[in-house]
């Protein structure tokens, strides 16, 4: 298989090089040149497969033609060596447990199974790469963890000052040896633009080997659609299955599509962001316009130019209108946020992140709009002793911190500072 720019002026590339690359030549990001079906009956049968296993038979035919089977089942089997949990909280409401990884975030899927990648391909070839990534809060700390000690790997982190939790701060800073942490005097959108001008500057290109560990990049991107065919899987396909995404970058809502295209037995998805509603006003029929992030309490979707956007157009072959029939979009603010927290918690004894919130309510809104007789998926996607600060306000209990987050706590971050200003970013990559 093939992968093609969202630009449509670079050359089509394989997977393992459109892994390296990041971003393709002509700015576009990379997607398959056609999208793989599934064996219709893989998720039809009435059988419970283990994460690992659904995930190599649909990463197979991305990068059956790269890697062995057994190579394959080997990335899939390490970098999954954690749980993850459907819980129906009420009923027809389920929440997808994706936070109980290495740094209790959803994106320890994708980062983990990006880094084994990274290993097998360093390991093959001899070449050291740089990784840059620009992140709101999980993406950073979920990389970190994921690439490191990895040979043959360094990463960059860029977070914007003070706009991170300082649990998700201290796990991104606090482990050294391959992992350098920035904090960027900026927004999330500034770290981004940071490492996409990183990315088209020719003379860096040709100085050193750069890719992104961002859900721009595609090996980020695919393991987002496993959990969706892990899911369904877990439900049955005696019902349908709806999934509602909580969603700022987009690239997890953009996994869920793929899953879909690939026969996952899943009726729609829906998209739930935060005050930075550009999508879901898109949706409701607004033109797309990006614009400065807005700070909030579910600060990982704090995102104000969405990458993924382009690739969502991708999959809809631009026809605008039929991805707003198909993807309803729902936003809401951090009072609505700290609401549904409380009540929740009140009323099932279930604590939320802010995150998870924020698809709770647009799960709720959706069953109120549409109705019928569907099983709703929220994607809980990051582990609310993450955000203990604002969850502990407005549930009045404390939340326990696992042992392995009391180590991270214990320890001094190291970073550097640095203005949001490409010039000298450009220097440090060069100089170190």
């Amino acid at each position: 298989m093939k992968f093609i720019s969202t630009s449509g002026k670079a050359e089509p590339v394989s997977f393992m090089e459109a892994m390296r690359q990041g971003l393709a030549p002509d700015g576009g990001l990379y997607m398959p040149d056609r999208m793989p079906k599934m064996d219709d009956q893989f998720f039809k049968k009435p059988v419970h497969r283990s994460f690992a296993e659904i995930a190599l038979e649909m990463a197979k035919p991305y990068l059956g033609d790269e890697l062995k089977e057994e190579a394959l089942g080997s990335v899939a089997e390490d970098a999954f060596n954690f749980p993850l949990e459907l819980r129906e909280i009420e009923p027809g409401f389920h929440v997808l447990e994706l936070f109980h990884g290495p740094t209790l975030a959803f994106k320890d899927f994708g980062a983990r199974f990006m880094a084994r990648l990274f290993a097998e391909d360093a390991n093959s070839r001899g070449e050291k790469v740089t990784i840059l990534v620009a992140t709101s809060g999980d993406t950073g700390s979920a990389v970190a963890g994921g690439f490191y000690d990895v040979p043959g790997v360094e990463v960059v982190v860029l977070f914007p000052k003070g706009k991170v939790s300082p649990l998700q701060q201290k796990q991104m800073t606090t482990l050294g040896k391959n992992i350098t942490a920035i904090e960027i005097d900026g927004v999330f959108d500034d770290c981004q633009r940071l490492v996409k001008q990183a990315f088209s500057d020719k003379e860096l290109a040709k100085k050193m080997r750069l890719s992104s560990a961002n859900s721009i990049n595609i090996a980020r991107l695919l393991p987002q659609s496993f959990y969706y065919g892990w899911a369904a899987n877990r439900i049955g396909s005696a019902n349908k299955t709806s999934f509602i995404t909580p969603s700022g970058n987009f690239g997890n809502l953009t996994g869920g599509l793929i899953a879909k295209e690939m026969g996952v037995p899943l009726e729609r998805i829906v998209a739930a962001t935060n005050s930075n509603d550009v999508v879901p006003r898109f949706l409701g029929g607004e033109e797309f316009r990006p614009g400065p992030s807005v700070q909030t309490i579910s600060n990982a979707m704090d995102v104000g130019d969405p990458s993924n956007f382009v690739r969502m157009m991708h999959l809809f072959e631009g026809d605008a209108d039929r991805l707003r029939r198909e993807i309803p979009g729902y936003s809401y603010t951090d009072e609505e946020t700290r609401r549904a927290i409380r009540e929740v918690y009140q009323s099932i004894g279930y604590t939320l992140c802010p995150h998870t919130a924020v698809g709770y309510l647009a799960a709720k809104r959706d069953a109120q709009i549409r109705g019928g007789r569907t099983e709703r998926v929220i994607l809980g996607t990051a582990h609310p002793v993450k955000f203990r600060e604002v969850v502990e306000h407005e549930t009045g209990e404390k939340i326990p911190v696992p042992d392995r987050l009391k180590k991270v706590l214990e320890k001094e971050g190291v970073f550097r500072e640095m203005r949001s200003d490409f010039e000298e970013f450009r220097h440090f990559l060069i100089q170190g």
